[in-house]
């Protein structure tokens, strides 16, 4: 897998994930573009997880507010498209809102 295909990869899904993570470790060169994306992809699966438990929480509470869990949802999905275009573009730039608190948190 070369690194423009792993970048992408890794915001797929949580096994995406771990398949870029994977070949990342395995190969011999270790590219920045990947490593890069690895962080964001991963803020933003963390992200979408306290986003998804804030929503089960408002809707236990106000089962009337269900709009609010579709556009957390729709929130997510926008963030992984723009991890993925950044990611095709081969360019090393924070997901906007969220992107920037994870630049170099994580060491891969």
């Amino acid at each position: 897998m070369n690194n423009k295909t792993m970048a992408i990869v890794a915001y797929l899904t949580i096994i995406g994930w771990i398949v870029a993570y994977l070949s990342y470790k395995k190969s011999t060169q270790k590219s920045s573009l990947v490593k890069y994306h690895l962080g964001q992809a991963l803020g933003v699966f963390l992200v979408s997880l306290v986003l998804s438990i804030l929503s089960a929480v408002i809707l236990a509470i106000i089962p009337s507010l269900g709009i609010i869990s579709y556009i957390i949802s729709l929130i997510s999905l926008v963030l992984i498209l723009l991890g993925i275009v950044t990611a095709s573009n081969e360019v090393e730039r924070p997901i906007p809102l969220v992107g920037s608190m994870f630049e170099g948190k994580f060491n891969f």
